[in-house]
């Protein structure tokens, strides 16, 4: 993440593989959108059911959400739900934020996994 030259209290992202997909320049098997934010299956999965939900609003990770992303941090995780029940998985998923790249994050736009379709173990990872 970089901040603007003028304000260093708005730090704005730099271009991702996932700002490109919300703006249709590369394809995605998008399962749900709406105003606020956009899901699709990974193309990497790491279970049979493999979502990500990420903001159209560009925050880089979960530590650069501050108090006015409180609606849109709520809504994300409403979102995850309605993906489930929309994909039906009646039998449990796990929801992963990764932050940072201690964390494994891999793209810099903050994104919740949705993990599904199969009996996840613990510890992940």
């Amino acid at each position: 993440m970089t901040t603007s030259g003028t304000d260093n209290k708005q730090p704005f992202m730099t271009e991702t593989i996932f700002s490109k997909i919300i703006r249709r320049e590369i394809p995605a098997d998008i399962v749900y959108e709406d105003n606020l934010c956009l899901a699709f299956r990974d193309v990497n999965p790491q279970a049979p059911v493999h979502v990500l939900v990420i903001p159209k609003e560009p925050v880089a990770k979960l530590s650069d959400a501050e108090s006015n992303h409180h609606a849109l941090m709520g809504h994300l995780l409403l979102t995850v739900k309605r993906v489930a029940e929309q994909l039906e998985l009646k039998n449990g998923y796990r929801v992963v934020i990764n932050c940072g790249e201690d964390g494994g994050q891999t793209v810099n736009h903050l994104h919740l996994h949705i993990l599904a379709g199969r009996s996840l173990g613990w510890p992940p990872g």
